[in-house]
């Protein structure tokens, strides 16, 4: 950072009010933002500058500000207690919950962790770092499993001054823990801290744990580890109480054209030389009639360009091909292996025609492949264009540069690892997601000429053109990394997800993103539109998954019970279940209907980096880590589970299925970590990976 004195202090007195509003402005915005050595320079030139008067008050206010955020920590830490008992108060805690009965064990073992955070923050608050190192490790490794990532964070934290940056702590702060328990389990945690005069934790539990009653009998173990995980606890039961309209508007459902000309097949192989009768004719339209969803919203509710004849044909082309597809239990499987690959594979992405193959690279690089007998043709010459007759039902195929056709391409701009990619479905553009940003910008004042360098601030998504492969457009405003993009299933929208805990609505035709989804409490980790596209579901590393109302911008669906990173999601056909995938080894499925869980499955020996349903709907598929890919019916376990709900047993609602009764088979790839899984329209399944050598 730079800074230059330009103007007299009689300059400098006339503009006073409108200097101090600036440099508070430009100060807000680096603490914002998250520029600390920004922000100390920029402090520290302030603070050289002694005889400015709107310098002094500017570094007045934001001392200030800071009593005000340590004054607001106290108001959470501020008990009368004892440090040196806060260790005896916690094991009397845990030996009351390890003591109790199972059915009431694991519901109150939920409070476990939320107060042993608060502890260990009260106590580097005090400034009794030495105990707070002992009590973290003697029962730091009693937690769960998933929360030891968290508690590898808590080890940074060594000052009230660390408490105000960290991040987790900041969430534990302004989001109560939720812990779902019977009116037993509660009564019985309250009476004993009453009767043991631990008002310490009592105290804990009101002001920073959200406990909510429900009614009937303490949940058993399963119940709790389906919706068990998340950063702060469970979903409240509030979270999930909006309407959601997951069904397709019958002008996009392609199951209903595919009824559509099936009947038109039955009605062409029915029909004889002799002309039809009105009445068979009357029963053709009647059946050819699709009636509209209940649960689907307004066509328009989200709008879209008017479909050209040649988007019209391309769909009609996909309903024609997918009446080709097989329906067998078990699908074909091809499989992309990627071999001598130093730089690293860091994400896939095929056509929605499945004849081209893109991929991305750590080295900043992007590659387009043909894996069908058709080449990847340019644009033709400017000067070849002009020749060519616009006016021509065949312009597309005309401008198109047959001499030039060759098998692959490659994308050159990033100037970081690419983490993601999507191709729109008609196949002219394709999206890229990276950790390059914009440079720096120059903000002048009356006083001040300031350079901030902001290369971790502004973060690309570029749009390239299918048909010149070449970057058309930039899309900026993302304050970090930005792991996930996809276009909508009709195109001209797209969603991103970044390090930055947002999400983001754009348009290829506007350079400003349209929506910014917040409500995540670490990094947007994956993205994917609905098939209505009206609505955004987004995974996290909180371990939780989201559904966003695109139109109002609000969370309408919220889920947990992922025990690490949400990688990957996908939706069902008809729009009614999410699926989602994580680092945690487990696959989810999720009901947006009642927002509850439907089952998880559990086969995999590595995280899960792709899940894709075939264009029955019926199977799915997921790869990861472990080197395969693993088929599931997802029509019995969705069958199962509206049966348990129409005859409303709650038995067999709590206690799950196996898995392996819904496991169709196991494919293993040799040292290939499956990196994407993707059906044809021919329900043909292709999987991409990158071979790891032992070395």
């Amino acid at each position: 950072m730079d800074v230059d004195r330009n103007n007299t202090d009689a300059d400098i007195a006339k503009d006073l009010n409108v200097d101090e509003k600036i440099l508070s402005g430009i100060l807000l915005f680096l603490k914002r933002n998250k520029l600390t050595k920004t922000e100390s320079a920029f402090c520290e030139e302030l603070r050289k500058d002694s005889q400015s008067l709107h310098a002094k008050a500017v570094l007045d206010s934001n001392s200030n500000d800071k009593e005000a955020d340590f004054a607001n920590l106290l108001s959470v830490y501020n008990s009368d207690a004892n440090p040196e008992n806060y260790r005896s108060f916690y094991s009397s805690l845990q030996d009351f919950i390890y003591s109790s009965l199972d059915p009431y064990k694991y519901e109150l073992a939920q409070v476990m962790f939320p107060i042993f955070v608060h502890l260990y923050l009260e106590m580097i608050y005090k400034g009794r770092q030495d105990l707070a190192r002992t009590f973290l490790k003697k029962f730091g490794p009693t937690q769960e499993d998933y929360y030891q990532e968290d508690i590898n964070r808590l080890k940074t934290i060594n000052s009230k001054e660390d408490m105000l940056r960290n991040e987790i702590i900041k969430d534990f702060r302004t989001s109560d823990f939720v812990v779902k328990m019977s009116r037993d389990s509660n009564q019985k945690l309250k009476d004993f801290l009453t009767e043991n005069n631990l008002n310490l934790l009592l105290n804990i539990i009101n002001q920073s744990l959200y406990i909510e009653v429900i009614s009937g009998y303490p949940r058993p173990k399963s119940e709790i580890s389906q919706s068990a995980g998340g950063l702060t606890g469970e979903a409240r039961h509030d979270a999930n109480k909006a309407k959601v309209q997951y069904g397709i508007p019958k002008e996009f459902d392609i199951s209903a054209l595919l009824d559509i000309e099936n009947d038109s097949e039955e009605d062409d192989d029915k029909r004889t030389k002799k002309k039809k009768s009105k009445k068979d004719a009357g029963s053709a339209a009647k059946r050819k009639k699709v009636g509209n969803n209940p649960n689907a919203p307004p066509p328009d509710r989200v709008r879209f360009p008017e479909m050209r004849e040649s988007d019209i044909a391309l769909r009609d082309g996909a309903v024609k091909e997918m009446l080709t597809r097989t329906h067998s239990k078990s699908p074909s499987i091809c499989f992309y292996t990627l071999f001598r690959v130093p730089k690293g594979l860091t994400c896939v992405t095929l056509s929605e025609d499945s004849t081209r193959l893109c991929l991305a690279y750590e080295d900043c690089s992007i590659h387009i492949r043909s894996i069908s007998p058709k080449k990847l043709r340019p644009v033709k010459s400017a000067t070849d264009l002009a020749l060519v007759n616009k006016e021509a039902e065949d312009v597309m195929e005309r401008i198109m540069d047959d001499k030039a056709a060759t098998e692959t391409r490659q994308f050159i701009g990033h100037s970081g690892p690419v983490y993601a990619i999507s191709m729109n479905p008609e196949g002219t553009f394709l999206l890229s997601a990276s950790e390059d940003g914009t440079s720096k910008f120059i903000l002048r004042t009356n006083f001040y000429v300031i350079t901030v360098d902001l290369t971790d601030f502004s973060f690309l998504v570029r749009l390239w053109s299918l048909h010149t492969f070449t970057c058309i457009v930039c899309f900026k405003g993302h304050a970090y990394p930005v792991w996930d993009v996809k276009f909508s299933p009709r195109g001209y929208y797209f969603v991103s997800g970044s390090h930055d805990r947002t999400a983001r609505l754009w348009a290829t035709d506007n350079i400003q993103p349209l929506r910014v989804f917040v409500g995540h409490l670490s990094d947007v980790d994956c993205v994917q539109f609905h098939p209505n596209c009206n609505y955004i579901a987004t995974g996290s590393s909180d371990r939780s998954c989201r559904l966003w109302d695109i139109p109002t911008g609000k969370c309408v669906r919220l889920f947990t019970g992922h025990k690490a990173m949400v990688s990957c999601l996908t939706f069902s056909i008809d729009g009614r279940y999410l699926i989602s995938g994580g680092y945690d080894k487990v696959v989810f499925i999720w009901d947006l209907r009642n927002g509850t869980v439907v089952n998880h499955l559990n086969a995999h020996f590595g995280a899960i980096y792709s899940v894709n349903l075939n264009r029955d709907g019926n199977i799915l598929a997921s790869g990861g880590e472990d080197y395969s890919i693993r088929l599931w019916n997802l029509k019995k376990i969705i069958n199962k589970y509206e049966e348990t709900i129409n005859i409303e047993i709650k038995e067999e609602k709590s206690e799950s299925a196996p898995e392996e009764n819904y496991l169709i088979d196991s494919y293993m790839t040799k040292q290939t970590p499956v990196v994407a899984v993707h059906f044809t329209r021919q329900n043909f399944l292709i999987g991409v990976g990158a071979f790891t050598s032992e070395n």
